[in-house]
């Protein structure tokens, strides 16, 4: 007996096509949050919530206006508690990130190399801490300039409201 080739393409058509629709967010499910004054005119969102994930932007170190910036370190600490708070606005936690995507500029003081140790002694002052021990998928690369001059990194992440 031949099986009815048409009739299983048709069937995995309509699979294919429910499991889209049901893992693709309703546009009931996307709230926007928008960025704090004094940057609330800015054209980016803070972050947007798609069902129970949180992405939020980039978002760089608080001490790029002052006279001293800071080196990767610094930043980095400065940029992380941004994140930080920026999720406990959201009611969630550090721990609640599942990934992470680390920009960082070419250090003068490096020879115009990414600080990836001066990154790592900042990051790891949060993740995979015996108060915090949750780490997240992480990516780190060195780019050719951020947006603010004397910044040195730029930290996106993604987080999920645990069930």
């Amino acid at each position: 007996m031949q099986p009815n080739l048409a009739g299983l393409k048709l069937a995995f058509a309509f699979v294919t096509t429910a499991v889209l629709f049901s893992a693709t967010p309703s546009r009931g499910q996307t709230t926007r949050i928008p960025l704090p004054p004094p940057h609330a005119d800015f054209p980016i969102s803070q972050g947007v919530w798609v069902g129970d994930t949180l992405y939020l932007s980039g978002m760089m170190a608080s001490t790029l206006s002052s006279p001293t910036p800071g080196d990767t370190k610094e930043q980095t600490i400065s940029t992380i508690k941004q994140i930080q708070q920026a999720l406990e606005g959201q009611k969630l936690t550090l721990g609640d990130v599942v990934m992470m995507h680390a920009y960082l500029a070419g250090d003068p003081t490096k020879g115009s190399k990414m600080d990836f140790a001066g990154f790592m002694a900042g990051y790891t002052q949060f993740f995979g801490t015996r108060d915090q021990p949750n780490k997240p998928a992480r990516s780190a690369m060195q780019v050719a300039a951020l947006a603010a001059p004397a910044g040195l990194i730029e930290i996106e992440v993604i987080a999920v409201r645990p069930k």
